[in-house]
């Protein structure tokens, strides 16, 4: 599949200290490796973040945010169709927020305010009501939960050797036990493995890796129950159930909302 690449910003400086951009990228749309000398949060309203930032890998759905520190190198992949929203923000504004690249939880708040700017196409905050909304957008990336990433990768051979088939196949049901034999190890040293190198027990690394790819099925034209299926969920009421818990909403409001 051909990749389409997307025009990254280029500026000296941000026109004003809080700088917003919208996109729709079709799927298979790329940015080469880039940097700038303000702070971005790069998120996605629909679809999932593929994100290279400071040499780590980042995937984020769009309950997340990814935040790329001034001056951090970053390149962006899509493999479906994204909602794109970017907040810019002058250097000064970032000396409260997180250093490093990492994943930030978006609140209810944020999430309206990004979507009633996107609607509006406000990129600059002139009126009044718009500045202050800016600075309350400001106030809740500076008190947003930080997390090292949605879904981290693993560090050492045998472990990552686990985690990229899970990847391949989401549908794959095989307990911890057995994927410890399959790299002759024990099922404890595994499991401590998942702990010390991801931050998170086996089976919630696979939970979210099945939601995010679930995220992705959801843009095909296959049923809900097909994706189900796909995932490795038994019922298309257990795998809506797990999306929902994840998600705050069903696979179908998913889809009305894309649309």
């Amino acid at each position: 599949m051909r990749k389409k690449p997307i025009d990254v910003l280029h500026l000296r400086g941000l026109p004003s200290p809080v700088y917003f951009r919208y996109a729709d990228f079709a799927a298979h749309s790329h940015a080469l490796a880039h940097r700038h000398p303000w702070g971005t949060l790069e998120y996605s309203a629909h679809g999932v973040m593929h994100m290279q930032i400071g040499g780590q890998r980042f995937m984020s759905p769009p309950h997340y945010a990814l935040w790329v520190p001034p001056h951090t190198e970053h390149s962006f992949h899509s493999s479906q169709p994204i909602a794109y929203r970017a907040v810019c923000l002058a250097p000064a504004l970032c000396q409260d927020l997180p250093a490093q690249a990492c994943t930030l939880a978006i609140s209810d708040i944020l999430k309206a305010i990004l979507k009633d700017f996107a609607a509006r196409d406000v990129q600059i905050p002139e009126r009044p009501a718009d500045v202050r909304l800016a600075q309350v957008l400001v106030d809740q990336l500076q008190q947003a939960p930080v997390h090292t990433a949605y879904l981290p990768y693993a560090s050492g051979p045998l472990l990552s050797q686990v985690l990229r088939a899970l990847l391949a196949d989401p549908a794959d049901n095989r307990p911890l036990a057995e994927w410890a034999a399959g790299v002759h190890v024990s099922e404890r040293t595994l499991a401590r493995q998942c702990v010390r190198e991801l931050g998170m027990s086996f089976g919630e690394w696979r939970l979210r890796a099945r939601f995010l790819a679930a995220l992705e099925a959801l843009d095909s034209a296959r049923s809900i129950q097909e994706v189900a299926f796909d995932m490795g969920y038994s019922s298309a009421s257990a795998f809506i159930a797990m999306f929902q818990r994840q998600a705050g909403c069903t696979p179908q409001q998913y889809r009305l909302q894309s649309r």
